[in-house]
């Protein structure tokens, strides 16, 4: 089946020639008979007769010869754009060079019909006659010439997209807009202004013209040069807007973010190159988003920025006051020993892609993996208003959202805070950002102590003093421990409830009650009203039988262990 491209070359630029050369041979016919003015001649009517015969007669001989001539001309091309593929050099040349070689062979067939006419009217007739004859050819082989390249090159536009997008010619030079502008202009105005002082030379030569003859001549020639100039020139611009509008068209996608942006380029001068160029501009803008996505994700987004904006990285760090979260599995050897490695590869992607999202969403940054557990900064290389707040609140998530998605696994998380040295640590040729300090030590302990825990999660009460109130009060202070490797003890915070309320055993429901935090005030009121119920008990028990002598007791004891939990309280 015939493509639409190849009718397109084919036929509708034969069409194009064709319609062309008739334009050139009417502006040729009514310049000879009605504009320009005939010389005195011995038999006006002889003289007619043999120009019209020899005006319709050379197309005969001319046609078949430019169609010959044209067709092999114009083999490559069809073959090209028939067959597809990776065009040769014949062919990239045939198509690149089609309308500069078709427009060539147009006007070396109208110089022939020129010359030969002129010579037939000097040996016939008159020089005078020769000169009229003759310019009246140049000014049709103009036109024809400007038409079959302007339309020419526009239809070409689909196969050079194609030559140029497989290999861009750097061997030989096509005409470019300079030169498109200058067609446009020889044929809009410097031709008609040439026929002009032609007229006026001739005028002068020849005192007889008819002024009613020479003022039609002039009214003709300004005719042309008006119409055929906006034409001519509006054809020229088309070609040199139409791929800058497309530039201008991706440079918009590209402004909003697409990188997919794209250009076709269907020219080989500079607007070509300006096409190309842009491709290559969008292609490098890809090439450095994929690197810097790649980079993101090696590293993370906040470590990439940070690179790219300072540029030049040294070695060392600065002392940040920052949160550390780290999260670590439990039973991971047990877990390679009872899995196959892709199901626990698959099992690390799911536990590890709800780490990852957890922390980013709490304003976080994963600073490495490591085996079956994460490392997760807060403050560090981007300041956080509330690092320590969002450290809390990514742990009491992370813990409620692992038991969730990834209930066959089990891990502990910890959570620290204090003064760190951040920056890169490594050598010239390897080196990565980092975090080194005594937090990060704590919370890989604290994780470690976690696993033991109802919650599998454990803060420092450093962590607890640094966050906003909002944050601090989802927390309980409890029992202090000295982590292994460490010297001095560490205060321990476990959450007071799961982020997502579920509904708790009736035995338990007091249990929760006591942990709820009561204001100071009210803690003082309720020791007052228990001391009152304790007097005034103890003051009925003295006049009651032995026999409920222990219902005080019981009593007594009872408020005592209700009022312990306070004693905690007290360096509040």
């Amino acid at each position: 089946m015939t493509s639409r491209l190849e009718i397109r070359v084919r036929w509708v630029l034969l069409v194009v020639v064709g319609v062309a050369n008739a334009i050139g041979s009417l502006v040729v016919l009514l310049f000879a008979t009605f504009v320009l003015p005939d010389p005195p001649l011995d038999d006006r009517d002889y003289a007619r007769t043999v120009n019209a015969v020899a005006f319709f007669g050379y197309p005969v001989v001319a046609a078949p010869v430019a169609l010959l001539m044209g067709l092999w001309l114009w083999r490559p091309v069809v073959t090209f754009v028939r067959d597809g593929g990776d065009p040769d050099r014949r062919q990239r040349r045939a198509v690149l060079l089609g309308p500069l070689r078709l427009t060539l062979l147009v006007g070396a067939l109208w110089a022939v019909g020129a010359l030969g006419w002129a010579v037939l009217d000097i040996v016939l007739f008159t020089g005078r006659l020769a000169v009229k004859t003759g310019l009246t050819c140049l000014l049709g082989a103009a036109t024809t010439c400007t038409i079959v390249y302007l339309l020419s090159e526009r239809l070409l536009r689909p196969a050079a997209a194609l030559v140029l997008g497989a290999e861009r010619p750097k061997r030989f030079r096509l005409p470019g807009v300079t030169t498109r502008m200058m067609l446009a202009w020889a044929l809009g105005t410097a031709i008609p202004v040439f026929g002009l002082i032609c007229v006026a030379i001739a005028a002068l030569a020849a005192p007889d013209i008819n002024v009613k003859q020479l003022a039609v001549t002039i009214l003709g020639l300004g005719g042309v040069a008006l119409l055929a100039g906006v034409y001519v020139i509006y054809m020229a611009t088309q070609a040199i807007a139409d791929p800058i509008k497309a530039v201008r068209t991706g440079m918009a996608q590209v402004e909003r973010g697409d990188l997919r942006a794209e250009v076709a380029v269907y020219d080989a001068s500079e607007v070509g190159q300006l096409q190309a160029g842009f491709n290559h501009m969008v292609a490098g803008l890809r090439e450095n988003e994929r690197l810097r996505d790649l980079f993101g994700r090696h590293v993370g987004e906040e470590v990439a920025d940070l690179a790219l904006e300072r540029g030049d990285i040294t070695l060392g760090g600065e002392t940040r006051e920052v949160a550390v979260l780290f999260v670590d599995l439990t039973g991971s050897t047990r877990l390679a020993d009872t899995r196959s490695p892709d199901e626990v590869v698959g099992l690390l992607n799911r536990f590890f892609g709800v780490v990852v999202t957890v922390v980013a969403k709490h304003g976080g940054w994963i600073n490495k993996f490591e085996g079956d557990a994460a490392l997760a900064i807060f403050g560090a290389p981007t300041q956080l208003e509330d690092s320590a707040g969002g450290a809390l609140g990514a742990a009491r998530e992370l813990a409620v959202r692992l038991r969730a998605e990834v209930p066959m696994l089990d891990a502990g998380i910890g959570v620290s805070a204090g003064p760190v040295v951040a920056g890169y640590i490594g050598a010239e040729e390897r080196y990565e950002y980092t975090v080194i300090g005594d937090p990060v030590n704590e919370a890989a302990r604290l994780s470690d102590l976690a696993k033991g825990e109802d919650g599998r999660v454990l803060a420092s009460a450093a962590v607890l003093d640094l966050a906003h109130l909002a944050e601090s009060d989802e927390w309980d202070v409890g029992r202090s421990v000295t982590l292994r490797g460490r010297s001095r003890p560490t205060r321990l915070g476990t959450p007071r409830r799961p982020s997502v309320p579920a509904p708790a055993p009736a035995a338990e429901v007091g249990r929760s009650v006591r942990r709820v935090r009561i204001p100071r005030p009210l803690r003082r009121s309720r020791r007052l009203m228990l001391g009152a119920l304790i007097l005034s008990k103890a003051a009925r028990s003295a006049g009651t039988p032995d026999k409920g002598a222990s219902a005080p007791e019981k009593g007594a004891t009872a408020a005592e262990g209700a009022s312990m939990p306070d004693k905690s309280d007290e360096p509040e």
